[in-house]
């Protein structure tokens, strides 16, 4: 007869799989709260598992504090040598739920809010008609959030270098665009070379230090002129849409992404500055949807980037 302390230690180990799943959601999250609700669990059941978990390998494998959660050696240890299997039962898992056929399941989608406000959330109504097995969770935010840690499958961002430890698709160009109200220049007259911005009401983007605006002109192929001057004024935020309001109500200037200004550029309500010259290293040259790397790309994902790399094809082009 035996007793539950003579099963044999690949038999016991089958029972853990779980708790070792546990333990390495614990390890990306760095949080027993954040793990539970990725695991669709309670708190209490994440710390019962690594008990457990603790119990069977007879070593302390987490370390608790009142504000964070981190790995004993033997935990990160546990969790390096893991990882690798978890993430092929995964994507096993993926691969067969594709025979199906049809898309299907939860897709976590983030994305900067005035970007996601104006171009993403407005084309999600028609894909999710399309295809009514897809869920789809947005979350709207300017905070870089870290995709593999807080479980998104897509961002949408945008920027002039994707990361290389990512899949990246480009949906569409963007340009910055320095722009003005009819009344502001009627009352302040227009700047016909950067340098005249030093005396005008600047709305900058808000960013830690001063605000400092760069433009350059030039053919293509020669070295261009390049010039560099110090802004200011009544307002500065965080949020384009903030700005292009007040741009539109005539507080000032304001170099804007081209797609939080293009509608009004098209109704005649703002107005296009220094055309001639372009506004550099300020926003992105492009607009990306992208995730990290795994050698599959779930369903579902893939029809959201190819649906949204139609509706965008056309980028934000100020004129009609």
């Amino acid at each position: 007869m035996t007793t539950p302390h003579d099963t044999p230690p690949a038999s016991r180990a089958e029972t853990l799989w779980a708790h070792l799943h546990a333990l390495g959601v614990i390890a990306q999250q760095g949080s027993f709260t954040k793990a539970a609700q990725r695991l669709g669990l309670s708190k209490a059941a994440v710390s019962q598992r690594v008990a457990e978990l603790e119990r069977a390998v007879g070593l302390p494998l987490v370390q608790r504090t009142t504000r964070s959660v981190r790995l004993t050696d033997a935990g990160q240890r546990l969790v390096d040598s893991t990882a690798a299997s978890f993430a092929q039962i995964e994507q096993g898992l993926l691969g067969v739920r594709e025979l199906a056929g049809r898309p299907r399941g939860l897709v976590r989608l983030t994305a900067p809010v005035a970007l996601g406000r104006q171009h993403v959330a407005p084309h999600l109504e028609e894909f999710l008609r399309r295809w009514p097995e897809i869920r789809i969770e947005l979350d709207l935010s300017d905070r870089l959030v870290n995709l593999a840690q807080e479980g998104f499958d897509l961002a949408v961002r945008h920027t002039s270098a994707p990361p290389d430890n990512h899949v990246a698709w480009r949906l569409c160009g963007s340009r910055a665009l320095l722009v003005a109200s009819a009344g502001y220049l009627r009352r302040r007259g227009v700047p016909r070379h950067p340098s005249e911005l030093a005396a005008h009401d600047c709305l900058p983007y808000l960013r830690g230090g001063p605000a400092q605006w760069m433009f350059e002109r030039g053919a293509s192929g020669e070295e261009p002129e390049r010039v560099s001057v110090a802004v200011g004024g009544p307002l500065r935020a965080n949020n384009s849409e903030v700005l292009r309001d007040a741009v539109l109500s005539g507080l000032g200037v304001a170099l804007l992404p081209d797609f939080s200004a293009a509608a009004a550029l098209r109704a005649g309500r703002l107005r296009e500055l220094l055309p001639d010259w372009r506004p550099v290293g300020f926003f992105g040259e492009g607009v990306y949807a992208m995730r990290p790397w795994s050698p599959q790309v779930p369903r579902a994902v893939q029809e959201l980037v190819a649906h949204l790399r139609a509706a965008l094809a056309a980028g934000f082009a100020p004129a009609s």
